[in-house]
């Protein structure tokens, strides 16, 4: 990926196509995929399309009694147990998608955690990078010499515009010297798209894409650990929880940037690019809001992306990946 990569392709999809737009007319019947968080919202809506389409889909859940429920008329779906804060559970889910696949066309990472309370987890961990990034990072690798025995594999991780808040906090990602639940998204979602940039350049020569992206603004279980009183000081919903908020998408709409992202063959001998509303995203300039749209220059570094990846292989004792 270069910069001269990073800006629009002319997409026939936009901000209002939906999950049923992007996927239709194809056939996935070939195709095997794991979509992390499949069960809920965006990964929900994502899980039924490619599932629709013909793939076969494998859901690890941190729940997975809730994922069998919420997926029990989905043909092609398999749920697994799998909790993105522990390590050994990573791992204990990646041996058994080793065991069942051949090959793994795509990898979904769609779960994530937004605002929080301060949590540790692990050794210590700020909660919100290690179950938005280092537990994909883990995934990721333990699975990669099923992506590299694909013809063509991606990974695409869901990042946010919420990375605008912050970069890397290289001098304290963990929050050791006070704890900002806005600040920890950020970086986390930072973490997200430099780990796609990163993955997509030790990947290209066996094939494996990855892109990262913003799905939008929408309700779901996301907000879940947010006070409905605040959601409602940002003007998102009303006192009943109902959306009034006028450039929220659907979860349907949500997800149509991720699949586009998995399927689009505009995107084919491209990677490690940020995307939104179905089509690849500008760079955006150090002050602009953050729902201007684009992604910040900082968050498609590089170098920043490989130091990032150091600091995960360190963090997590994942084996690094190789060729």
């Amino acid at each position: 990926m270069t910069s001269i990569d990073q800006r629009p392709l002319g997409s026939p999809f936009s901000a209002t196509s939906t999950a049923q737009d992007v996927t239709a007319g194809l056939d996935l019947s070939a195709t095997s995929a794991v979509v992390t968080g499949g069960y809920s919202g965006l990964g929900l809506e994502t899980t039924c399309a490619l599932a629709a389409a013909g793939a076969r889909v494998i859901v690890p859940a941190r729940r997975p009694d809730m994922a069998r429920s919420a997926l029990a008329n989905v043909k092609g779906c398999e749920v697994i147990p799998m909790d993105l804060t522990d390590l050994a559970s990573v791992r204990a889910a990646a041996a058994h998608i080793r065991d069942s696949l051949t090959r793994l066309d795509l990898l979904m990472a769609v779960a994530g955690v937004m605002a929080t309370p301060e949590r540790r987890v692990g050794p210590g961990w700020e909660g919100q990078l290690a179950a938005n990034h280092f537990g994909h990072f883990a995934l990721a690798c333990e699975l990669y010499p099923l992506l590299a025995a694909a013809d063509g594999a991606r990974v695409v991780v869901n990042s946010s515009a919420g990375h605008t808040l912050t970069d890397i906090r290289w001098h304290d990602p963990h929050f050791r010297t006070g704890y900002d639940k806005w600040l920890a998204y950020g970086q986390a979602k930072t973490a997200n798209a430099l780990f796609a940039v990163h993955l997509d350049s030790l990947g290209h020569g066996d094939g494996v894409r990855a892109f990262s992206l913003h799905p939008g603004k929408i309700i779901t279980g996301l907000q879940r650990e947010m006070a409905l009183e605040e959601q409602i000081d940002r003007g998102w919903v009303d006192e009943h929880g109902n959306v009034i908020a006028t450039d929220f998408k659907t979860p349907s709409q949500g997800a149509a940037t991720g699949l586009w992202a998995a399927t689009s063959p505009l995107l084919n001998d491209l990677g490690g690019l940020y995307l939104e509303d179905c089509d690849v995203a500008a760079i955006s300039g150090p002050e602009a809001p953050m729902d201007d749209g684009g992604v910040r220059a900082y968050a498609i570094d590089p170098d920043a992306a490989a130091r990032l990846w150091d600091l995960s292989i360190a963090a997590t004792g994942t084996a690094p990946i190789t060729r």
